[in-house]
């Protein structure tokens, strides 16, 4: 945590503040506007996120500079398909080849913005994308990682694109990808395997451990089988979990709604965070990937919004005890946090 508050966190600061000066300068009104509110709004993606830097050794600050580039990307497309006055597919499949393009140094940038009225971002995207190849350029065993990060990328594309259609075509759209990709993970509900498809932590970890140069081919598969889908699966449904009376609000998609029930949801929890630990087992450094999934739950629970929730405090309570004592910590220790500084 002393690395975390007084070394990491320092650096997503000046990297935040280089990118959202870059998008103050950006022409086109909305552009900005979805820019600057990524940036302002989801901050927290960005020091998550980070915390991988931890496993660069000595090059942590170029892991943190991937992390918040590919994390500002993705949270700048997610503003832009939310707030979209486009509802076309394949809009968002040329706005998300920049996520594929990050990852791979080779790639030509191109026009992401060709098939949208809004153009004029001056060139913010694509720095974004080529700071992503700069670093990727540097890892020798880049070859060794990148099936796995283009596959999670895949994932992570294939939902953004499914989940921002028309409210007609959105569930249609979900069950058949599901059917279509997700059948290694028969144990899964569709709306769990696209939680699971949500998350950039497996992506932030392949990469870091690639910076210290300790990739092997079985350590890639060991990370990749790791983070996805029950790690992801873990992040993202708690995201849900917290945001359920304000996705019931705005009338927006939230996959713990598709739960039969609150037990039903709960339980299901319970189960990745189980799968989460076991399946960590099997990485080098396995104490810090029990603490990232504990921490999930820690931060995560520690929202205010959990008060509102139907049975929050009951969920929140056999959440913490199945995680043990390190989501104990984290959860008092953010608590704490945010009434002191917000």
């Amino acid at each position: 945590m002393s690395k975390v508050y007084f070394k990491i966190f320092p650096e997503v600061n000046r990297q935040l503040i280089y990118w959202k000066n870059k998008a103050e300068e950006i022409p086109n009104q909305e552009l900005r506007k979805q820019a600057l509110a990524s940036i302002n709004t989801k901050k927290f993606h960005c020091q998550g996120g980070a915390v991988y830097s931890l496993l660069a050794g000595k090059r942590w600050r170029d892991s943190i500079r991937f992390i918040i580039a590919y994390q500002t990307i993705s949270d700048y497309l997610d503003n832009l398909c939310d707030r979209s006055s486009s509802l076309d597919p394949i809009d968002f499949q040329l706005l998300h080849q920049s996520m594929y393009d990050a990852l791979s140094p080779k790639q030509k940038v191109k026009n992401y913005y060709r098939l949208r009225q809004e153009q004029e971002d001056g060139g913010y995207l694509i720095e974004l994308v080529q700071t992503c190849q700069n670093y990727l350029k540097t890892l020798p065993e880049l070859e060794v990682i990148q099936p796995y990060l283009l596959r999670l990328e895949e994932f992570y594309a294939d939902l953004q694109v499914h989940k921002h259609v028309t409210d007609e075509e959105r569930l249609p759209r979900l069950e058949g990808w599901f059917q279509d990709k997700g059948r290694d993970w028969s144990n899964l509900a569709w709306y769990e395997f696209s939680a699971s498809s949500g998350s950039t932590l497996g992506i932030f970890c392949l990469v870091s451990y690639a910076m210290d140069g300790k990739t092997s081919p079985e350590l890639a598969k060991a990370v990749f089988e790791g983070y996805f889908p029950y790690v992801q699966g873990l992040h993202i449904l708690l995201d849900y979990f917290i945001d359920q009376q304000e996705d019931k609000k705005e009338g927006d998609l939230n996959f713990c709604f598709y739960y039969p029930s609150l037990d039903q949801m709960k339980n299901r929890l319970l189960y990745f965070i189980r799968q989460s630990n076991q399946h960590v087992q099997q990485l080098p450094h396995k104490h810090f990937h029990e603490m990232v999934h504990q921490g999930l739950v820690g931060l995560y629970l520690a929202d205010p919004k959990v008060k509102v929730i139907e049975r929050g405090q009951n969920v929140t309570r056999a959440l913490l005890h199945a995680s043990g004592w390190s989501a104990k910590f984290f959860h008092l220790n953010v608590k704490t946090y945010n009434m002191l500084f917000k």
